[in-house]
């Protein structure tokens, strides 16, 4: 198997870590930080840090989360969910956050992307895609697959790319909680167009299933 980096990506709602099934039916798994020591331990490349219903109550409660874990833990730190402006952001970077993302701001506000890019410069800003096939098509979706939106993943790709954003993070809707691996005709759809490097998630629960992605594409 190639290199890959493996990178675990926690669903934050109020404080607590969730899973649930298609971004559906969240469940509390308990305490983020009993999670993270053994992300470390085990030997993560990065935490993705994603607070699920910031979009949705306009609040932001993960800053304590992000700063504990920079204090005790030497991964790279991605955080997103609600962010809307450089303030947001900032505040994230300042507690010790090494990278953003957002989804729901950027599909609304396209001028934002580039706002945030010249500001704190590509690798620091990741854009998320959450994304479910409907009618042969797969479509990009906003508030943590909420909301359902009218722009095609191709489409969306090639705008983040020609944005200048460093890395993209992809969210199979379909596969999301269910452990049968990533869905693999979404992966040969991003894999004839993509040009920047980004991050698959959703489905992984065994070892095959990074054989079968890497058998399609290249993340």
């Amino acid at each position: 198997m190639r290199n890959l980096r493996i990178i675990p990506k926690l669903d934050i709602k109020n404080h607590n870590l969730v899973k649930g099934i298609n971004l559906e039916g969240l469940r509390v798994l308990g305490d983020p930080k009993n999670f993270i020591k053994n992300y470390y331990l085990t030997g993560a490349d990065e935490i993705i840090y994603h607070d699920v219903v910031a979009s949705l109550y306009d609040r932001k409660q993960i800053l304590d989360l992000v700063k504990r874990t920079a204090e005790n833990t030497f991964l790279p730190i991605t955080v997103g969910g609600g962010i809307k402006n450089i303030d947001e952001i900032s505040d994230f970077l300042n507690s010790g956050a090494d990278r953003i993302f957002a989804n729901s701001s950027f599909i609304r506000n396209k001028k934002f992307i580039t706002e945030c890019i010249s500001y704190f410069g590509s690798s620091t800003i990741v854009c998320a895609i959450e994304v479910l096939k409907k009618d042969n098509n797969y479509f990009c979706y906003a508030d943590f697959g909420r909301e359902e939106t009218k722009v095609k993943l191709e489409d969306w790709i090639v705008e983040i790319q020609d944005s200048g954003v460093g890395e993209i993070i992809i969210t199979s809707i379909h596969s999301d909680g269910k452990g049968r691996g990533f869905d693999l005709n979404l992966a040969e759809t991003i894999q004839k167009i993509i040009k920047i490097p980004y991050i698959v998630n959703g489905g992984f629960s065994e070892l095959h299933h990074f054989d079968e992605l890497l058998n399609v594409c290249n993340p």
